[in-house]
């Protein structure tokens, strides 16, 4: 835009020199243009090599007015009669920090144009080279409302954008705040209040995705994990204690696996185990590791004599149904409470066999 509006206040230079309103020489002129034409070459140059980025204002808004304003003024003064025509100008160009500059500023350079008007029409009065004098006064009157108007119309539109901006950061704040609540549902819903683990249905939708991404030659661990004698402990000891015990287990289990491996309650005392990337030994390994950690710990404020687990395992291939796998983990789990519990046992064996 300020490309723009220089070459069309050089053509009206031009014009000014063809129709003979032009006061100064033609080598005035042509400086005046060169001039006109290096100050934004100087700008550009400040936008393309990110010094401008240095300042307050990285539009340079306030530099770029006052170098217009200075460069009007200079035509000005060699015009006579279509000065009062091209004063138009005065306001093109100070409608450039309207939405930029703030209104302390834009009443300075909206001054500093009005001062220099009416000093060029003073200095030729001095010199009595004024030809109406009666016209200039006008001419300043007008240029005098015609500032103050835009004064206060830019401090209106300063006024605006900043009840905008502010309501702009209220909405983002209750975005912020919405999406926070969203979060926090997402997490009620995905998750177990009592232990803090995936709940059930959270579980099969992430089992699923996992299914869906697997390559043909990655496989994962699964594993359908019991407490033992969980109703016994309820009964004996309180539902109390039985919370402290899922507690215990969830807190263990956190401690035994890897970033990534996924953990749900899957009902009751039951848990459900996906190890990605897991081959037979590493579930195995993982399994045995969480058996004995949870045989050794000791939920706090309840005496129990013995905890143990017992679980079954199997892997996911690729081109695996999950309703599958889970019946073959949870038929492993129940070989494995048939044979005496404390132990994990694989589905895998069983095909062996």
């Amino acid at each position: 835009m300020a490309l723009g509006t220089y070459a069309m206040a050089q053509v009206l230079l031009w014009l000014t020199v063809f129709g003979d309103f032009y006061r100064g020489s033609l080598g005035v002129a042509v400086a005046a243009s060169l001039v006109a034409v290096d100050s934004q070459l100087v700008f550009l140059w400040l936008f393309l090599s990110g010094r401008n980025q240095r300042f307050v204002d990285a539009s340079l808004t306030e530099p770029q007015v006052l170098v217009a304003i200075v460069w009007n003024t200079f035509f000005l003064a060699h015009v006579d009669s279509v000065r009062g025509t091209l004063m138009v100008i005065y306001v093109l160009i100070l409608l450039f920090g309207v939405f930029q500059l703030p209104p302390r500023v834009f009443a300075r350079c909206a001054a500093l144009a009005f001062i220099a008007f009416a000093g060029l029409n003073l200095w030729e009065a001095y010199q009595q080279r004024l030809q109406m004098p009666g016209q200039a006064i006008l001419q300043l009157m007008v240029l005098f409302v015609v500032m103050i108007w835009l004064t206060l119309f830019a401090g209106y539109v300063q006024a605006l954008r900043q009840r905008m901006r502010q309501r702009r950061y209220a909405l983002q704040a209750h975005q912020d705040t919405l999406r926070g609540m969203m979060r926090q549902l997402e997490d009620l819903v995905a998750t177990d209040e009592l232990t803090g683990l995936f709940n059930r249905r959270h579980f099969l939708r992430m089992a699923c995705r996992a299914l869906e991404e697997m390559g043909e030659n990655q496989c994962h661990g699964l594993a359908l994990i019991d407490l033992d004698h969980f109703k016994r402990i309820n009964d004996v000891h309180g539902h109390a204690a039985g919370d402290r015990v899922l507690q215990t287990f969830a807190a263990v289990a956190r401690a035994c696996l890897r970033e990534g491996d996924v953990l749900a309650r899957y009902g009751g005392e039951e848990f459900v185990l996906l190890l990605p990337n897991a081959d037979a030994d590493r579930l195995m390994a993982c399994c045995e590791r969480l058996r004995l950690a949870y045989s050794n710990a000791e939920p706090m404020g309840v005496n129990i004599e013995a905890l143990s687990l017992s679980a079954g395992m199997t892997l996911l291939a690729a081109d695996d149904n999950l309703d599958e796998a889970l019946q073959r983990a949870d038929q492993a789990l129940y070989r494995a409470k048939r044979s005496g519990r404390n132990r994990c046992d694989a589905a895998w064996e069983e095909s062996d066999a």
